[in-house]
């Protein structure tokens, strides 16, 4: 069975940093599309960065520059490096996947995927 596990998450100050990770668990190949996703209290969840089998990378606009997704060789795991945090960062992390997707900006606008892992909360206080 497919599942998606995020670690990594905790509470830090303005302007530290945190490193994000996704593992996926029982697919039986790389999924081409995963990314991460975050859901601050009140809005709606939100595409932060994507990363697929193509070597194309995503990254929303407000978290460019600051954020960095990357994957280790297997595809089974990918992280975000979270760096120069805010509090308006602060939300809940959500990796997500899919088997069947077409690769492209559109992915990381949509939220309807197959995959989705709990979360991992991050907190930046001022």
């Amino acid at each position: 069975q497919e599942q998606l596990v995020e670690s990594g998450g905790g509470s830090v100050q303005s302007g530290g940093s945190l490193r994000l990770s996704c593992a996926a668990f029982g697919f039986p190949y790389r999924p081409p599309c995963m990314g991460w996703f975050r859901e601050a209290p009140g809005q709606a969840r939100e595409g932060v960065a994507a990363i697929y089998t193509n070597g194309r990378i995503d990254y929303a606009d407000s978290v460019k520059g600051r954020f960095i997704i990357s994957q280790d060789s297997a595809g089974v795991v990918i992280n975000l490096e979270i760096t120069r945090l805010t509090p308006e960062d602060t939300a809940m992390y959500y990796c997500a996947a899919d088997r069947n997707c077409l690769i492209g900006p559109q992915w990381l606008l949509d939220v309807a995927h197959k995959y989705w892992g709990l979360g991992t909360q991050v907190t930046v206080s001022s």
